[in-house]
């Protein structure tokens, strides 16, 4: 639970004033832990990236010593501030999950990138930190080699799921976390227990069985991963699973029963913009470049850049069963991404009957010079329609 300041009095005034600024800024939760608290997490960081189930992300291997242990990162770190900050939906996120002709856009890329409202507000309460203490400080969003769950899970401000997402009690599955080391020292808050129970819902709802065991992530099989961080064509065994997925899955987290217990959020920047709540996969198909940039703005979608982007359009396209979504996906066929052309076979295939396409492609075939966009021709036409 968030702590007030009145409920907090054993160490002092300054750990009162931290809270009391974090709450101003607008966390919603803030707590202490120490940074040699992570528990078990750095063997599950080493078997994880043992097993390959990082996938293509090389800097998860690269950091993986100054991740696994947060004064790795830094030695004169004595405490680690926890913050959380709740982006709950208005609505459920897997409603639009039957609106194939609209593309599901991950609840937390709906609007501003977390990374820099978070960011920008740690930076605040840090620097306050700093000049009353004396203290030195240093923020960390994410992106830099910090586990911030199994911290936040130390922290007591939740527990990490059999998804291995953190769940909260108050807040459900929708917390960012964002971290201030600290050289001040700080009595630790005790640890969340575990309450998962025996529930498995999470795990169950997943499309493409991404979870080989509760509390364990294949990323190589997760939508989030495929969508956002894999550069390469979706595999084919994956395709069919994505639905209208188009920019990460809520799925997992979306189902977890203690989102009963979560509120809309409270942070304008968290509020899913009307345009990306559930745009129209025809509309998102003609996005050129610069059109790509306009439309995501301030939006965590902007880093995967346009081609990634088109190139997951054209999955939802194919999976969505409208014909009339064929004559956009025929103009990307002469797209100058292979990315983007090769997922237009793709999508062509599930939406053209057999003659049509096979007529098609032996027009294509003849003037198609990237290797992987003829494999897709050639693997297209020998699966068949709806392959």
């Amino acid at each position: 639970m968030p702590i007030s300041i009145s409920e907090e009095p054993r160490s002092g005034r300054l750990r009162a004033f931290v809270i009391e600024e974090a709450l101003n800024a607008g966390f919603d939760v803030c707590r202490f832990t120490r940074p040699d608290a992570t528990g078990q997490a750095p063997e599950r960081l080493a078997r994880f990236l043992a097993e390959g189930f990082h996938g293509t992300m090389g800097w998860m291997e690269e950091t993986a010593e100054r991740r696994a242990e947060p004064g790795n990162l830094w030695p004169d770190v004595r405490s680690v501030v926890m913050l959380g900050m709740n982006y709950g939906p208005d609505s459920n996120p897997l409603e639009i999950l039957a609106r194939r002709d609209r593309g599901a856009i991950s609840v937390y890329a709906q609007n501003r990138d977390y990374h820099d409202v978070v960011k920008g507000k740690l930076k605040t309460i840090a620097g306050k930190l700093a000049a009353k203490s004396g203290n030195d400080v240093k923020v960390f969003v994410d992106t830099a080699p910090v586990m911030e769950k199994p911290l936040a899970a130390a922290a007591g401000i939740g527990w990490q799921g059999k998804h291995t997402s953190l769940v909260s009690r108050e807040f459900g599955s929708w917390l960012f976390l964002g971290s201030i080391f600290t050289t001040a020292e700080f009595e630790p808050d005790e640890p969340e227990t575990d309450h998962c129970g025996s529930c498995h819902a999470c795990l169950d709802i997943c499309p493409t069985n991404a979870f080989p065991a509760p509390y364990r992530l294949d990323a190589r099989r997760c939508i989030s991963y495929l969508t956002i961080e894999h550069k390469e064509p979706i595999p084919r065994e994956f395709r069919a699973a994505m639905g209208n997925r188009i920019y990460g899955c809520d799925d997992c987290l979306a189902v977890c029963p203690w989102n009963k217990f979560a509120r809309t959020a409270a942070e304008a920047k968290f509020f899913a913009r009307d345009d990306l709540r559930a745009p129209k996969l025809g509309d998102l198909l003609a996005l050129d470049d610069a059109a790509f940039r306009t439309l995501f703005s301030g939006s965590p979608v902007k880093r995967i850049g346009r081609d990634r982007f088109v190139r997951n359009v054209l999955i939802a396209a194919g999976n969505s069963g409208d014909p009339a979504l064929a004559a956009r996906c025929r103009e990307l066929l002469a797209d100058a991404s292979p990315l983007a052309r090769g997922a237009a076979v793709w999508a062509l295939s599930r939406l053209m009957e057999p003659a049509a396409f096979a007529g098609l492609a032996r027009e294509h075939l003849k003037q198609e010079a990237d290797a992987s966009v003829t494999e897709e021709w050639r693997a297209a036409l020998d699966e068949g329609p709806c392959a």
